[in-house]
Formats: C-alpha cells, sequence, structure tokens
C-alpha cells in the first residue's frame, strides 16, 4: 500500500458505461491522479476481457461487478439495469471505503444518479466531483424519443441534482461548459474544462499497408461506437450514392461495435453496399494502428442532433493523433476540435457527404496539408499530456489545500504505460 493510499488524499472513481481500463478517459484519469500521489479506486462493470473481481493495475485499485442486467433499449430495461448497477456500486463503495478511506467521489455519466451515493457518504465528508461525460436528455432524445414527457423530466431532474450535489463539475468541452452554467445555475469557479484526448504516442503510426486496401485505390476508415445516435445509418447510405457516382476504387471500412451493429450489417445488405464496406467490429492494437496509419481519409459521420452538436467525438481527436484527414458534418464541437484538419459537410446531407468524401480523395495537395495540420494541433493542443494538469489542480484546491504538493514531475512527463488503445466514438 502506497503512502497515498493511507493519507487523506484517496479518491473513488464511478463508471457505469465502459469497465476500466477499456474506458480511455477513465484510465488515464485514474493514471493522472495515481502518478501525482493520490490514492485511486475504480468502480466498474465487468466485460469478457476484464473479468476480475478486483484487481491493481499500475497503482489503481478496480473494483468490477457482474453485468446482469443489460438494457434491451427500452425505458423498464434502462431501469433495470441502472438500478442493479447503481446497487452494486453502492456496495462495493462501502467495501472500499472500509478498506481504505476516500475523501472525494468522481462519478462519470451516464446515468445521472450517482449524485445519491455522494450524498450518502457526505456526512462522511466526502466531496463530490462529477465528471460530465454525455448530456443524458439530449443523448434519450436522440435514440429516437421526445423532448417531452415523463421519461424526460426525469433525466432533467436527475441530471439537476447532479449539478447541485456536485462540489466540481468537470465538463469535457466549452458546450458542457456552458450548459453547466445555464441548465445547472453553476458558477465558473465550480467548472473546470478537462479534453479528452490520447495520449501523445498512443498512435503508433507505421507507413501505409497497401494491401489493406484489397486492390483498391482508396482506403475510408470509420472508427468508433455503431449506436444509434452515431451516423453509421448515414455513413451507409453516402457510401451507396458514391459507389453509383464513382465505383468500386475505394474500400471502406467500419471499426468497432456497439448495439446497433447487427442492423446496420443488415442496412448495408439491403443497401447492396456490402461489396464497398466491411465491418470489422473491434480489432487488437496493432490491427488498429495499421488500418489508421493506412487509411487514406476518415470519416466522422455524426448526424446534427443538439446532443451530437455540444459533444466532443472522441474519433476526430484519434484521427487527428494519426494525422488524418477527416470528412465530417458541420457541426459546433466538431470545429471546435479539428479546424482545418476537417473537410465540413451540410449536416445530415448524404449527397454532399459522398461528394466531400470524393473531393478529398482527389485532392491529395489539400489531405497532405490537412494532415500537416491535424497532427501539430494534436501535438500542440488536443493530447491528453496537456491537459491533465488542470484535472491534478483541481484536485490539488479541492482535497489538499496547502499540505499536500503535486510532485509536478510525475504530471504530464510520459505516456502511462497502462493506456490500452480504445475504440470509442464519444466522449464526453
Amino acid at each position: 500500500m502506497t503512502s497515498a493510499r493511507s493519507s487523506s488524499h484517496n479518491i473513488l472513481m464511478i463508471v457505469q458505461n465502459l469497465p476500466v481500463p477499456f474506458d480511455r478517459r477513465v484510465w488515464q484519469e485514474a493514471g493522472t491522479l495515481s502518478r501525482a500521489g493520490f490514492g485511486v479506486t475504480v468502480i466498474c462493470p465487468k466485460s469478457k476481457r476484464y473479468a476480475k473481481s478486483y484487481e491493481c493495475l499500475y497503482g489503481v485499485h478496480i473494483y468490477r461487478y457482474p453485468l446482469l442486467i443489460e438494457s434491451s433499449d427500452s425505458v423498464l430495461g434502462y431501469f433495470l439495469e441502472f438500478t442493479y448497477c447503481w446497487l452494486a456500486t453502492l456496495m462495493l463503495a462501502v467495501v472500499a471505503y472500509l478498506r481504505c478511506p476516500f475523501q472525494a467521489i468522481h462519478a462519470c455519466n451516464p446515468p445521472d444518479t450517482y449524485f445519491a451515493i455522494a450524498l450518502l457518504f457526505r456526512p462522511l465528508g466526502v466531496k463530490f466531483v462529477f465528471d460530465h461525460h454525455d448530456l443524458c436528455p439530449e443523448l434519450y432524445v436522440a435514440k429516437g424519443h421526445p423532448p417531452r414527457g415523463v421519461v424526460y423530466s426525469i433525466l432533467l431532474l436527475l441530471e439537476q441534482l447532479t449539478f447541485r450535489t456536485a462540489d466540481v463539475v468537470v465538463a469535457v468541452n466549452e458546450s458542457y461548459r456552458q450548459i453547466a452554467r445555464t441548465r445547472g445555475r453553476l458558477s465558473d469557479e465550480k467548472i473546470v474544462v478537462v479534453r479528452s484526448g490520447p495520449r501523445l504516442g498512443w498512435a503508433k503510426v507505421d507507413g501505409p499497408k497497401t494491401d489493406l486496401k484489397q486492390g483498391r485505390k482508396h482506403l475510408v476508415v470509420f472508427l468508433g461506437q455503431i449506436g444509434k445516435q452515431d451516423g453509421v445509418d448515414y455513413l451507409l447510405r453516402a457510401i451507396r450514392i458514391y459507389r453509383r457516382q464513382y465505383g468500386s476504387d475505394t474500400r471502406f471500412v467500419i471499426i468497432g461495435d456497439g448495439p446497433n451493429q447487427r442492423s446496420m450489417q443488415s442496412l448495408a445488405a439491403e443497401l447492396d453496399v456490402t461489396d464497398t464496406v466491411e465491418f470489422l467490429g473491434q480489432i487488437d492494437d496493432e490491427q488498429l494502428c495499421l488500418y489508421l496509419s493506412s487509411a487514406d481519409i476518415c470519416v466522422d459521420p455524426d448526424p446534427c442532433t443538439h446532443f451530437n452538436n455540444c459533444s466532443t467525438m472522441n474519433k476526430i481527436v484519434e484521427y487527428m493523433s494519426f494525422g488524418k484527414p477527416t470528412v465530417a458534418f458541420d457541426l459546433v464541437e466538431h470545429r471546435r476540435s479539428a479546424l482545418e484538419a476537417a473537410h465540413y459537410i451540410e449536416p445530415n446531407d448524404v449527397n454532399k457527404f459522398a461528394t466531400g468524401v470524393r473531393e478529398l480523395l482527389e485532392d491529395e495537395e489539400r489531405r497532405q496539408r490537412m494532415a500537416r495540420f491535424a497532427k501539430k494541433r494534436f501535438q500542440e493542443v488536443l493530447a491528453w499530456d496537456l491537459t491533465e494538469a488542470t484535472l491534478v489542480r483541481t484536485y490539488e484546491e479541492l482535497l489538499n489545500g496547502s499540505d499536500f504538493i503535486v510532485p509536478e514531475s510525475r504530471v504530464g512527463t510520459h505516456r502511462y504505460s497502462g493506456d490500452p488503445v480504445v475504440v470509442a466514438g464519444k466522449v464526453a
């Protein structure tokens, strides 16, 4: 047990939607805080790959519970899943506290329910940090539900209670900061922006492998989650138009999985584009780096919804880390992240998306210029190494006063050897 674990600077991190260390943002946060001298414990669900109930990785203590109930995309299914996960998390939080008391709970959404666990520990002097990954009311609407009714009102209420309970809100971008100000009615002093992005050195760039094009002239890559709100259906319809207009000299590859993967594969067959696009699912780190290194361009087809317009997409920053130009719909946070590294298309117009892909593929000089800009912006602005110090300072001020000095040489100086390559379409 390290000295930090026996001090008064221990943090409990809670995440429900992905296991750790697979959730890259949470894993990087945990690693940053651990290296800065804080004791860090994480509670998350199990997965096939991460099935141990407890383990300690790189000084981070991880408790996992089996995900016995998973939503069937129904309101009842989500209620049962969230209730089960909340109770499992509470039980493990009590276990973790009895073994080594923590002084802060760092809860990542979705869902916006873990403020209630923070309230239970508040009499013990435990602070609450809300890591705002997703806009849950907007996500509900993006999945096809109306922005009204009982469920929508409950989501707004849970978000409001989470904001009110938080001692600090960690926003992933400026749009989320503004929502915390307006809808959350929080002062600027309670909000910090900690962007998501891979570490410097995460992108293992190799020379392009022409065999990945399978005899075709171009390779276009999509990397990310395949959910209802992620726009893969827009991409497939754009591919159908692309093939009709420009032929079959381009291979499209979709890397990643998600709840809508099977339905998107069925849509690809229905649109008769299975000879042009291939679903690879989740692939290992080496293959992922090869595909991103070999891609001529990458794509982000997230449609324009309020949720997507306000959200930072991991995939765009990951493309930029490999120096890849991107074709994407023109959304607010896309522009804030990519600037000149992306070719922006009128939102939700699949015809123009197909045309934009072709235009960029045929303009090699522009692609090279965008690639240089993407790599430079990632290295100088977007990499995790450049934002992690904000997280450390936030906890130093929240927990320590003047009695705990963060060892600066341990923050932002090297790649955390435990960082995995993670397929994730959205941050937040």
